[in-house]
């Protein structure tokens, strides 16, 4: 299960390709300030003058140092907003092998983010993985996201209590690996064709301190679909969350709601006709149009109604 991630190579060959496109800035030339934590980025614009990270309205790439090794996120933050605007603020998170962009390619939050208002960061796993919970990498990325989020609460001036993770495939594994081991920062994690697999499953009292609600679409036709489905009845049943029955909301797809001892909520889609993929995605290999759901729609409306809950 090395190959964590897509179906096949053509997810991050389809984002290279597109990254022209889809370019969210032109990123700092210098990678390296040689300091950790530090940061530099550049707007959209013809001139190469470096300039650091900046909370504005737009897009920008930034480039850090963390624990010696040189990283990269993707932010956009939508029209109108100034610092003063306390805003939610979603971290999402891209398949291996990918890139943020190809995040922000199949997701569409960044036109999401400007509809509703809210901050969206696109990180960059390290050589295009990040470190969850079966693979792929052996960065610190449970402290490179802690990292992100602390500028954006310092900085950026993100709300504390709307702090939110989701991902596909190797990004909704580590949407998890946040959800347990940074359970004081996220109030809600919405995993796509990710689960709560490998160590996870060895371990009992590997689970939030504090309520993390999810929501979470995994498809049938996944070759991980059996270890996804046993994790998150093993993540209900280790919350004692109390499950109904699943309901139709389409023709080829069920929901399930469960209500957690601790107040979370764990909400779960199962699409039989859906393989490795992102349900409503757009303009990629791991989009599953064959449906009428659209996970992006329906993960903000679940982090809309899911604030921090403060024990």
């Amino acid at each position: 299960m090395l190959t964590r991630g897509t179906t096949s190579l053509r997810g991050p060959l389809a984002a290279a390709a597109l990254s022209t496109a889809l370019c969210l800035t032109a990123c700092s030339s210098d990678p390296d300030s040689g300091k950790a934590g530090s940061a530099t980025s550049e707007k959209s614009s013809p001139s190469p003058k470096q300039q650091r990270e900046v909370p504005r309205p737009g897009d920008q790439s930034v480039k850090l140092t963390w624990k010696g090794t040189p990283r990269t996120y993707k932010v956009h933050a939508p029209p109108g907003y100034t610092p003063d605007k306390r805003l939610p603020l979603v971290i999402a998170m891209h398949p291996y092998p990918g890139t943020g962009d190809y995040a922000a390619q199949i997701t569409g939050l960044t036109a999401k983010a400007d509809k509703e208002n809210f901050l969206v960061v696109y990180p960059d796993g390290h050589n295009q993985g990040f470190n969850a919970l079966i693979c792929c990498g052996s960065e610190d990325d449970v402290g490179f996201l802690r990292t992100i989020t602390d500028r954006f609460i310092d900085k950026w001036n993100a709300d504390p209590d709307r702090i939110y993770a989701t991902g596909i495939s190797n990004g909704g594994d580590m949407s998890f690996k946040a959800a347990v081991e940074l359970h004081d920062i996220f109030a809600a994690i919405a995993p796509v064709s990710g689960g709560y697999i490998g160590s996870a499953m060895e371990d009992k009292t590997y689970v939030p301190e504090s309520p993390v609600s999810v929501i979470t679409f995994i498809g049938e036709l996944d070759r991980y679909y059996g270890e996804f489905d046993a994790g998150i009845k093993a993540w209900e049943k280790r919350l004692r969350c109390e499950s109904d029955s699943p309901r139709k909301v389409e023709k080829q797809a069920t929901r399930t709601t469960a209500r957690c001892a601790d107040g979370s909520r764990v909400v779960t889609y199962r699409l039989s006709e859906m393989t490795h993929s992102w349900p409503g995605g757009s303009n990629s290999d791991m989009a599953f149009t064959d449906t009428t759901l659209n996970a992006t729609d329906l993960v903000w409306e679940f982090f809309r109604f899911h604030p921090k809950k403060r024990t």
